[in-house]
């Protein structure tokens, strides 16, 4: 997972509620045994509209996707966040997330800001107006900007999301921390007792 302090950039308004899991990554993109490839099969069931936000050119490159209330409800699938990322998206913004959702973002650098309702319908109509509008999500300050239209906003982060996100740490990275503290333990323990390794 790379370190994420300040993301700058456009922004998808996909303003649709209640997106699931499901309609992130549909399950028969599920059988892959890698987690890349993904970005394909990004909302697929909907790339076959020609009209769909995803497929028009002046969105084309964006990394922040703005999506309506409710976004990642469903099931637990990690494959969505690596569905999202590996399509170029670095953040998504929602007035609510799936609470495994969130979670699965913040364990893989995807970083999820949830704004107050009437925030998150803002940026969805600035971002439909003006899509080259920049973005900018400060994750240290746990702040998102859009100074041409006069939107600044705080968003809820834990600190130890923050720190974890600020330094690109995931659950094995968490783990080496105490490396010397496990090699310890390990060199001590009984040569009957079962091994790591």
């Amino acid at each position: 997972m790379r370190a994420t302090q300040l993301i700058a950039g456009r922004g998808v308004p996909l303003d649709r509620s209640d997106i699931d899991t499901d309609q992130i990554i549909p399950s028969d993109w599920l059988k892959r045994v890698e987690r890349t490839g993904f970005g394909a099969g990004l909302f697929s069931e909907w790339r076959d509209d020609r009209t769909f936000v995803l497929n028009r050119e002046e969105y084309a490159g964006a990394t922040i996707l703005v999506a309506g209330p409710n976004f990642g409800t469903g099931s637990s699938r990690e494959h969505a966040v690596w569905a999202l990322q590996d399509y170029g998206f670095e953040a998504v913004v929602s007035p609510r997330f799936g609470d495994i959702f969130r979670s699965n973002c913040t364990k893989t650098g995807l970083v999820p800001v949830q704004v107050a309702a009437d925030v998150g319908r803002r940026l969805l109509d600035v971002i439909s107006e003006e899509p080259a509008i920049e973005i900018t999500i400060d994750v240290a300050r746990r702040t998102i900007e859009v100074p041409a239209a006069r939107i600044e906003a705080d968003f809820p982060l834990d600190d130890f999301t923050r720190t974890r996100l600020l330094n690109g740490w995931d659950d094995i990275d968490l783990t080496l921390r105490y490396e010397e503290e496990i090699v310890t333990y390990e060199a001590k323990r009984p040569a009957w007792m079962p091994t790591t390794c």
